[in-house]
This record gives structure tokens, sequence and C-alpha cells, in this order.
């Protein structure tokens, strides 16, 4: 089974920024160390807490200190862009980090309504010009605009050897339909979508219509796992995301990550059980029973691939995580 690694830059309560943005990379590193297939970095605006705003600078500073793992965007939210723009962004990392590139593509904002409105007009319209968007950037990705095109005298240069392999992100069967018609990799945000992914991959998967003879049906299935030596470690160390999420709803949270006791602190006077939902959604476990659980999601979704995303208080905790996983699949293949 291949596994990969999603990252949404966190910064922890005791982090600057800049600090998180380091550990994002050295996360990176143990990853390909590991033998991760693929780090996709998320997109965020002016969200309290996450520090990636800009993925395609990420993924420059990210790739420069790789050397084999995949890299992309998970991802590159197009109606607040111009395909060409993002073409041309692409294409150039792929330039760069040849055979390693792939372009996420979601349609959410990322962001406030606020946030939104500083990036870019008419968004809503842009969502409603999603399927003309996606076309129009692989256009550019493939170097293959066809000549009647209001752009087919501009090349999104450089052009690559190996191209940016592009997928779709999403949460809906409305991502999965748009993903099939429009012949592309698709992956599927469990870790945030209360949906049946079962039956959102499986038509996915009956209505894909290929866009050269060799393209086939592909899918990741992204799901949010803590994984620690022993049950009751995990459980200590998913405390930190669980209540920063909850803390986030309240529209609290803004030192970012708590720390375990402070996350211990904060529940102090809660319902023990408010956390119950939010942990139903996640994989906490030790070893063993993460990797069982991998396994019954993998075989529920049909999925080509697990991407998994682990928010910690502390980056060694997360990357002790990834590395027990990978001891439990990885290193026996």
């Amino acid at each position: 089974m291949r596994l990969s690694i999603l990252d949404q830059a966190p910064i922890s309560s005791n982090q600057s920024a800049a600090e998180a943005l380091k550990e994002s990379m050295k996360l990176a590193q143990a990853g390909e160390a590991l033998g991760y297939t693929r780090f996709w970095i998320a997109e965020h605006h002016d969200l309290p807490g996450l520090a990636c705003s800009a993925p395609e600078v990420m993924l420059g500073y990210i790739g420069a200190n790789t050397n084999k793992i995949r890299i992309g965007s998970g991802a590159v939210l197009l109606p607040h862009y111009k395909p060409y723009k993002v073409g041309e962004v692409y294409n150039m990392l792929a330039t760069l980090f040849p055979g390693r590139v792939d372009v996420g593509i979601g349609r959410a904002p990322g962001g406030s309504a606020e946030a939104t409105n500083a990036l870019s007009d008419n968004f809503l319209l842009q969502v409603w010009n999603m399927p003309n968007t996606i076309q129009d950037l692989l256009y550019f990705l493939e170097n293959n605009i066809p000549p009647e095109h209001q752009h087919a005298k501009v090349t999104a240069s450089p052009v690559p050897n190996i191209p940016p392999i592009p997928w779709l992100l999403g949460t809906s069967k409305k991502s999965a339909i748009l993903a099939a018609e429009s012949g592309l990799a698709y992956a599927f945000g469990q870790f945030m979508s209360d949906q049946d992914g079962g039956a959102i991959i499986e038509q996915y998967k009956n209505d894909f219509k290929p866009r050269k003879n060799n393209d086939v049906s592909q899918v990741i299935v992204t799901v949010s796992v803590i994984c620690a030596e022993t049950t009751k470690k995990a459980e200590d160390v998913a405390l930190s995301s669980l209540v920063w999420g909850l803390q986030r709803k309240r529209g609290e949270g803004h030192r970012g990550v708590p720390s375990i006791q402070e996350a211990k602190n904060y529940l102090e006077n809660e319902d023990k059980n408010i956390l119950g939902e939010m942990k139903n959604s996640m994989i906490i476990g030790n070893p063993q029973q993460v990797k069982k659980r991998i396994e019954e999601l993998q075989k529920k979704y049909n999925a080509d691939e697990i991407m998994i995303v682990t928010i910690t208080h502390s980056p060694e905790d997360k990357i002790q995580s990834y590395k027990l996983i990978a001891e439990e699949f990885l290193s026996r293949q």
C-alpha cells in the first residue's frame, strides 16, 4: 500500500510561523527517509495557527531540501487564480524537480469571506466555472492548447520534460463527478467530510473518462491519524489536535496547537464526551491498531493510496507517528 503525507503547516503554541514552516520541511525529509510516496502541503489564508498561504513557495523550499519524494499542493485553490499563472508556477517547479511534482486542485476558499474578497473577485462565479478553468489549466500543464483557444499563442513556460501530475481534491460527490468528467486522479478528504466516501469514490470510478488512452482512475483517501507506542500515549498526543479543533470552532485557538497539558487544562470544565464525535473521524492508537484501521479504510474505499494528516503540538511526536506507521507498512514492502 502506498502512503503519503498531507501537511497543513500548523503553528504550535510555542512556535513562530517561521519555526512551523521549517518543521514542515523537516517532516518532508523524514517522510522521504521513511518511504512515503508524496508530501503535499495545504493552502490557507488568514487562518490563525496555519502558516502556509503559498504552497508554491514552500514546495520550492521542500523540493530543494529533498531528493525523491513527490511534492505538491493539497490544494492550490484554483478559483482564486488564473490557470495560466498556476500553469507557469507548477511547470517551473516541475522543471526544477523533474518527475516529482503534483498539482492538487481545490475549489474551497481556504479562509474567511474577507480573505476571499481580498484575494479574488467573483469567487463564487469562478467556482461555478471550475470545469472550464480546470480544462484551461490542463492545456497549459500539458502544453497542448487547441489552436482555436483564446490563449493559443502563449506557453506556460518553462515547459518541463516531465509535466506535473494534476489531481482534483474534494469532499463531496460534486468534486468526484468533476474529477471523473475531467479524467483526473481524485483525492478524497475523508478527514474533513461527513459524507459517504465509499459511494462518492465508486461514482468517480464508474464515471471516469480518460483524457488519454492510457489514463486510469486513481484514488487517494486522506485521513487524520495519530499513532504512538501505546494507545494511552496516542490518546494524550491527540488531545492537542482535538482541543485545537474545538477551540477553532469556537473562534478561539489563535495561539496555535496547544500542548498536551494546555489541552488537558482547557478540558477541565468541559463535558468529557465533547470530543467524542471529533475522535470518531480520526484514527488514534498504537501501531497495530492504526494499521488495522488504515487497512479497513483502504479496503472500504478501494483506495490506491492513503494520505495521512497528523497534527501534534510536538514535532517529535508528529515524526514519531509517521515513523511507527511506516514501520508497520513500508518497511515490509
